[in-house]
C-alpha cells in the first residue's frame, strides 16, 4: 500500500529477467551491460537496457528484496520524490561507473569489458538514506557481544549481493557514491535530476491504478511508522486491542445470559473443591478460617475500567492471590 513504484520496479523487472533465463535467452545478448560497445560502436541503448534488468536471477532476487524493504522511503517522500531519487542516481551512476572503471584500468591495469546488469547503481544507492535516516534498533544481541537490529538483515543482502558477481564493487561504490551526491545536495543535483510534475502525474494516471494496491478496510487506520518493524508493531498493537475489545463483549453477553453472575467453579475449581473440602457437616470456627486476601484498589480500579463489576473483580483477585494478569485472563475466558 502507498508504494506503487516499488512494486512495479518489483514486479516488472523480476518477471522480464525470469522469461529471458527460462524462455528468450537468445535476446540476453540485447540487456548485456557491455561497456567495450558503449565506447568503440557507440552503442549508448546500452546504458538503459543493460543497467534496467538483471540476467543473472540471484541478483533479481537480492535486489527484489531489497526494493522491498526500501519501500519505505517511497511511502515517506512520496511516489515522485522516490523516482526523482531513482532517476538521479541510475544517471550518476552510469557516469561513475564509466569513470571508474577507466580508473581501474589506469590505476591497477584491469581491463573491464562489461559489468553486471540490472537496476543495482540505484538499489546501493538507496542504502545512504537507509543508513542515515532509518533509525537504529537492537532486536538481540549474539553471544553478548554482536547486536542484532531491524537494519542486519538488509546489510546481509546487500553483502549477499556485492559478492554476487566479480565486477559488481564498481556499481555498488558507483551506486554509493550517487547516493551520497544526491542525497547530500551537492552541486543541486536534486533540483537538477528529478522527475517533472507532468511525468509524475501521467504515470500517475495511467500506471498508479494497475501497481497501486486497495487499502485494506477491515481495519482501523493507524499513523504511518518510521520503519517497517514500527509499522508491524502498531498492527500487532492494534490487533491486541481488537481481540481483547471482542473478548469484553462477548465476556459481557455471557454475563447477562447469566443474570450478570459469573460461574466461579468454573473459574477455580481445584480452589472451590479445596473449600468444600474444608466444610463437613458442621460451620468451621473462626480460627480456621483464613484471613481475606488483601486486593489493591488500583488493581481493582483497572479491572473496573475494562468492563467488569466490583464484585467480579475483588473475587477474581482474591481468587488469584492478587495476581492482576490471572485475574484478567480468567474474566475475559469466562
Amino acid at each position: 500500500d502507498k508504494a506503487p513504484l516499488s512494486k512495479s520496479l518489483l514486479l516488472v523487472p523480476s518477471a522480464i529477467s525470469i522469461l529471458l533465463t527460462l524462455l528468450f535467452q537468445h535476446y540476453q545478448k540485447f540487456f548485456a551491460y557491455n561497456l567495450q560497445a558503449i565506447k568503440e560502436n557507440f552503442q549508448i541503448w546500452r546504458l538503459v537496457c543493460g543497467r534496467a534488468i538483471c540476467l543473472d536471477l540471484k541478483d533479481t532476487f537480492c535486489s527484489s528484496l531489497l526494493i522491498y524493504n526500501f519501500r519505505i522511503f517511497e511511502r515517506r517522500y512520496g511516489s515522485r520524490k522516490f523516482s526523482s531519487f531513482l532517476l538521479g542516481a541510475w544517471m550518476l551512476s552510469a557516469l561513475f561507473d564509466l569513470l571508474l572503471v577507466e580508473i581501474a584500468q589506469y590505476v591497477f591495469g584491469i581491463t573491464i569489458s562489461s559489468l553486471p546488469s540490472g537496476f543495482l547503481g540505484p538499489v546501493f544507492a538507496l542504502f545512504v538514506p537507509f543508513y542515515c535516516s532509518i533509525p537504529r534498533v537492537q532486536v538481540t544481541q549474539v553471544l553478548g557481544h554482536f547486536s542484532i537490529t531491524n537494519k542486519t538483515l538488509v546489510y546481509i543482502l546487500g553483502l549477499q549481493l556485492l559478492t554476487s558477481g566479480s565486477y559488481i564493487w564498481i556499481l555498488a561504490l558507483s551506486g554509493l557514491i550517487s547516493g551520497i551526491c544526491y542525497n547530500s545536495s551537492i552541486l543541486k543535483v536534486h533540483r537538477i535530476l528529478c522527475v517533472p510534475s507532468w511525468v509524475a502525474k501521467l504515470f500517475s494516471w495511467t500506471l498508479e491504478p494497475i501497481f497501486s494496491s486497495a487499502e485494506p478496510t477491515s481495519e482501523i487506520r493507524v499513523g504511518m511508522g518510521a520503519t517497517v518493524d514500527i509499522q508491524r508493531q502498531q498492527r500487532m498493537e492494534l490487533l491486541d486491542r481488537q481481540i481483547m475489545m471482542s473478548q469484553v463483549a462477548q465476556m459481557r453477553r455471557q454475563r447477562q445470559q447469566q443474570g450478570g453472575m459469573i460461574n466461579w467453579n468454573r473459574l477455580f475449581p481445584p480452589l472451590r473443591h479445596r473449600q468444600n473440602a474444608n466444610y463437613q457437616d458442621h460451620r468451621p470456627s473462626d480460627q480456621d478460617t483464613p484471613p481475606p486476601t488483601e486486593v489493591s484498589e488500583e488493581q481493582v480500579a483497572r479491572l473496573m475500567e475494562m468492563g467488569f463489576s466490583r464484585g467480579d473483580a475483588l473475587e477474581a483477585l482474591r481468587a488469584s492471590n492478587n495476581d492482576l494478569n490471572v485475574a484478567t485472563n480468567f474474566l475475559l475466558q469466562h
